[in-house]
């Protein structure tokens, strides 16, 4: 069941960033992320409200980082998209965002099977391939572009990897309003970045185009909540770092855009790895 949750959250992801994504290259990228996190909050808020918990302090606490986190990964990420660093920008920050709950999953003592490291060891590249093979149709050509694409990518991943991180230390009966204030928090964090960088953040009529990302964003979340609660975070964080793939996907079926080769090939990756997790 972990691993079908944590799939769920790929595709709630990748379907929300497609959305964004495509959003911000028409308005403010900080515009984009807050209207996309006000939305989602609104969203988690009516969840919460049907499945009511008890949360803990420190439950409140994780959820107060996770939306730090996740402020941090959607303004940055749909920074990114905006200016067309996508083959950058995307496989940094699901790399990222798998990377650092691995990390402390091990750390905090999380065994893997053999099968199940070979498959964390498969997704890494195979979530590379899969983001950085799309190229971006507008190429920056001003100088120090790649590194601010490195900027981007870097601080979007290490977000959704603290997000995530924090989401699986929410205990079993806190229920789904911890998820409302990560979103709350999040839009708070987007609109106070924009305007430490000077950047217009209320959103106008085209940023309210991303709205329905926001309910993706809430099946995400909760799917990966009930995914850390069944399994381990290390696989959880691993397959919903997969979400490049459904963005891709998104990409082949509402734009015409086709697979190169690359992408075949971390797609290829992406379906050994979930393979080999349910087998393992």
């Amino acid at each position: 069941m972990a691993v079908v949750l944590a799939l769920v959250a790929a595709v709630g992801y990748g379907l929300s960033d497609f959305i964004g994504g495509t959003v911000s290259r028409l308005s403010s990228p900080w515009r984009v992320a807050v209207a996309s996190q006000v939305s989602s909050t609104v969203c988690t808020g009516v969840v919460a409200l049907l499945q009511p918990g008890t949360p803990t302090v420190a439950d409140l606490g994780w959820a107060a980082v996770g939306g730090l986190g996740g402020g941090l990964g959607v303004g940055f990420l749909f920074r990114g998209f905006s200016q067309g660093r996508m083959s950058v920008v995307a496989p940094l920050s699901a790399v990222g965002a798998a990377l650092l709950p691995v990390a402390i999953g091990l750390l905090a003592g999380e065994r893997l099977s053999f099968v199940v490291a070979v498959a964390v060891a498969l997704a890494l590249p195979g979530i590379w391939l899969v983001a950085a093979g799309e190229g971006d149709r507008q190429q920056p050509a001003a100088a120090g572009a790649g590194a601010r694409a490195l900027l981007d990518g870097g601080l979007a991943g290490a977000g959704f990897g603290v997000l995530f991180t924090a989401l699986a230390q929410l205990s079993d009966g806190s229920g789904f309003w911890p998820l409302t204030l990560v979103q709350a928090t999040s839009t708070v964090v987007a609109a106070g970045m924009a305007i430490a960088l000077r950047q217009p953040w209320v959103p106008d009529r085209t940023a309210w185009r991303s709205a329905p990302s926001g309910p993706l964003s809430t099946v995400a979340l909760v799917s990966f909540q009930l995914a850390t609660g069944a399994g381990l975070l290390t696989v959880s964080a691993v397959l919903a770092s997969l979400y490049p793939a459904a963005t891709i996907l998104m990409a082949m079926v509402v734009l015409g855009e086709r697979i190169r080769r690359s992408q075949s090939l971390g797609l290829l990756l992406c379906g050994v790895t979930v393979a080999l997790v349910a087998l393992g």
